[in-house]
């Protein structure tokens, strides 16, 4: 019986997995890290680059079910499925229809919080022990209205978020021009929050934690993992690897492998577009969110990223780059000095669950092996609490939040 080289594979380079990586070794254990591409190859990459730590509220909700019909009829829209997997996601849908209920949004949405605010907690100081704290951005985001019924339809959710003690100031067009000069007088409110910061690139940043990760004495190998195997003593990985423990964190891939073991977990791929356009293409002090249209414009190192809306189409299908097109040509009308040449169009996977929590626990089939996938888009957000929730599962340690809301075996 081959003997484990590794304390813990991590299976997943992503924002994630490394994050989960290094707060491992930082408990001194040896961590090796496998992922298919290498670090920073999927949706950490082409990410708004946000730390969204007041976006608690599901996407899972009555106020979604309001808008998806309308927003389905638009192939360009917010959100969308492809024809072709129309069939296929239905059971997802119906779960996902399930936790719009208001008593699963409350119990998703104090769940959400719990997970936010470790990892808000978590966060300079992971900066500041990779040496990436001067990559962190606290420049705010700022959501903006088109009338005055998509502002009071709003007032719920701000509600939720005082409640949770989230910093917030709603503005007239005056005020919003003070903080963003700019915008389309169409957008006559807006709700500035301070708490929302960012990071210079997330691709960047990613890359520089592998490379903190090394510096530790970690390895990172090219592989792709297809299987999981409880062994006496540890995890076999494919047949032809054993570690004491398995970190599965390979994002929108995630649920493959996990069948390997016997669990079905109902992942999903929220498919993600955006144009990056190049540094100065427009004044931009503070990320916009245009939430009646899906997307947001961030002010990134490497330039200006208008990206966002949800296309669920699975991992297989071809990219419709026409959404990405439709975002840009959304945000020079709503942002007329945005100067829009130049730009590069990307597409990544988000995994996303059907009630907007991520799984993060252990695998039925065997302890050794600690799941933490299934973020959405809120991936980078909660990558370190949920480095310190995997650190605390592998070593022995009662989990710093109550990990019931985000169990593996939940559905």
């Amino acid at each position: 019986m081959m003997q484990p080289q590794y304390d813990v594979t991590v299976i997943g380079a992503g924002v994630v997995g490394l994050s989960a990586a290094i707060a491992l070794q930082n408990r001194g254990l040896t961590v090796l890290v496998l992922d298919r591409e290498g670090p920073a190859a999927g949706a950490s990459a082409g990410n708004a680059g946000a730390f969204a730590f007041t976006d608690i509220l599901p996407l899972a909700s009555p106020g979604i079910l309001r808008k998806a019909p309308k927003w389905l009829l638009d192939p360009l829209g917010p959100l969308t499925v492809r024809p072709s997997y129309a069939m296929r996601i239905l059971p997802w849908m119906y779960r996902f229809w399930r936790a719009c209920s208001p008593a699963r949004v409350a119990q998703s949405t104090a769940a959400q919080t719990a997970l936010m605010d470790l990892s808000r907690s978590e966060l300079e100081p992971f900066l500041a022990a990779s040496g990436t704290m001067p990559m962190l951005r606290k420049n705010g985001n700022l959501q903006v209205y088109e009338s005055e019924a998509e502002f009071q339809a709003s007032l719920p959710g701000w509600e939720i978020r005082a409640r949770h003690g989230i910093e917030f100031r709603h503005m007239d067009a005056t005020e919003m021009a003070g903080i963003q000069p700019g915008i389309a007088p169409r957008f006559i409110k807006g709700t500035f929050t301070p708490g929302w910061f960012s990071i210079d690139d997330p691709r960047i940043y990613t890359l520089a934690l592998a490379d903190h990760f090394r510096s530790l004495g970690g390895e990172i190998e090219r592989a792709e993992v297809t299987s999981l195997r409880p062994v006496e003593g540890g995890v076999e990985i494919d047949g032809n690897r054993r570690a004491s423990h398995v970190v599965l964190a390979a994002g929108a891939f995630s649920h493959r492998v996990a069948r390997s073991l016997g669990e079905k977990i109902p992942l999903e791929t929220e498919r993600g577009y955006n144009t990056t356009l190049p540094p100065g293409a427009l004044d931009l002090r503070t990320q916009i969110t245009f939430g009646g249209h899906g997307f947001v414009v961030t002010n990134l190192s490497t330039g200006i990223r208008v990206g966002g809306a949800v296309e669920l189409g699975g991992l297989d299908l071809p990219p419709n780059f026409k959404r990405s097109d439709a975002m840009l040509a959304k945000a020079k009308t709503f942002l007329p000095a945005l100067r829009t040449e130049g730009g590069v169009k990307w597409m990544g996977f988000r995994p996303s669950l059907p009630d907007s929590l991520p799984v993060i626990g252990r695998a039925r089939a065997t302890p050794r092996v600690i799941y933490a996938f299934g973020h959405g888009h809120l991936g980078k957000t909660q990558s370190t609490g949920t480095a310190r929730l995997v650190a605390d599962l592998v070593t022995g340690r009662a989990p710093a939040i109550d990990l019931t809301p985000f169990s593996p075996q939940r559905f």
